[in-house]
């Protein structure tokens, strides 16, 4: 963990406590689920579904300006709202307790290059599991990004700021390649893995499947209005890749949110797991239409704590969270988002240069080297 453990203060039995407490949020949530939360659901990919419909049909008329803008705006907000709001929570199985197999985790496929199966495998089953742990979480840094100053300095993480600006406007193939594990799968011998081939394989399909979508099909269908169309579904997927790794970022980023080193989880407990989200996320302060359009990861403490809780319940458990944070005088890290976005690029940029001075942590143990 960075610098001086925020969580010292509390004892064993304090922090199973918490656990069970916020077992108790969960456990009330879970039994409240009803036709009020599917009614919520339901709505919202109907209305998406009906403004991507309709921003397409605005997009046949592209040669003209006006259309252009309004278009290209609402088919934005259409992508935003079906990779945050819709396939990212359906995906966690958010809703798999309705039953409703075209709302479902295990038949679900969204608006993006990675096969929904990959995308569950690593950020299900790795990252919410391993959250902000070091070599073990891929979502941290996305393998490309120094997170810690307690990780050596390397000439190469001068460029950090660069990557992570293309790695933003190109998100959905980060997401992609960081799913198939790229960096450690380049080797010859990795490449040859007949399950490493069927991977890539899966993911080459669907990047063929969405390029013909977005860049062939709907702007064919536009007529002399080809071009501009092309422009405006490359605009709206560039508009809609830069809001979501901003709001990824506020919730795993900013200054204030603790890394953790791989020995720290060892024989984890229920209560040392829940610490450990709570501390290893930050919130973004901000209006409902704020909220919806970040897909509730505004939340993102309370959806570490609680993954697969309809995400239109996190409103509500963030107040009894925050409650708990108060309780065992935890800092509850949250902000408005040009406050959260700046905080993440800052550490970005800080952590791209070498440390100004011994880490903490590094102080330790060089005491405990000349001791023994």
């Amino acid at each position: 963990m960075t610098a001086i453990d925020p969580s010292a203060h509390l004892t064993a039995e304090q922090i199973e406590e918490l656990g069970r407490e916020l077992d108790a949020i969960r456990d009330e949530v879970i039994a409240s689920r009803g036709e009020k939360d599917a009614a919520y659901i339901r709505k919202v990919i109907s209305a998406q579904r009906t403004l991507e419909l309709a921003s397409r049909g605005v997009l046949l008329f592209s040669r003209y300006r006006p259309a252009w803008l309004l278009g290209t705006a609402g088919l934005s907000v259409a992508k935003i709202m079906d990779n945050m709001e819709i396939g990212h929570n359906i995906l966690h199985g958010q809703w798999d307790w309705m039953r409703d197999p075209k709302i479902h985790s295990t038949t679900w496929e969204w608006d993006h290059v990675s096969p929904a199966d990959q995308w569950k495998h690593s950020h299900n089953e790795l990252h919410h599991t391993y959250t902000n742990v070091i070599g073990k979480d891929n979502d941290l840094g996305y393998g490309i990004i120094r997170v810690d100053e307690d990780q050596k300095w390397h000439p190469v993480y001068l460029g950090q700021p660069l990557w992570n600006f293309v790695n933003a406007c190109f998100f959905e193939y980060g997401i992609a390649a960081y799913d198939l594990e790229l960096g450690k799968n380049l080797s010859k011998h990795r490449r040859k893995s007949p399950e490493f081939r069927t991977r890539a394989r899966a993911v080459g399909r669907k990047i063929r499947k969405q390029v013909l979508k977005d860049y062939v099909i709907h702007p064919a269908l536009s007529g002399r209005s080809f071009l501009p169309t092309l422009a405006a579904t490359f605009t709206a997927n560039l508009v809609r890749n830069i809001w979501s790794h901003s709001v990824i970022m506020c919730g795993h980023f900013p200054e204030g949110v603790q890394v953790f080193e791989r020995r720290s989880i060892k024989g984890e407990t229920r209560g040392q797991w829940y610490l450990r989200q709570m501390m290893g996320s930050a919130n973004i302060s901000g209006s409902k239409a704020m909220h919806f359009m970040t897909g509730n990861l505004s939340h993102q403490i309370e959806h570490h704590l609680f993954p697969d809780l309809p995400s239109n319940r996190y409103a509500e458990v963030a107040v009894k969270v925050r409650a708990l944070f108060e309780k065992y005088e935890l800092e509850y890290v949250t902000g408005p988002l040009p406050k959260q976005v700046f905080s993440a690029w800052h550490k970005v940029f800080r952590l791209s240069l070498p440390n100004k001075k011994p880490t903490l942590r590094t102080q330790v143990r060089e005491r405990e080297i000349l001791a023994a």
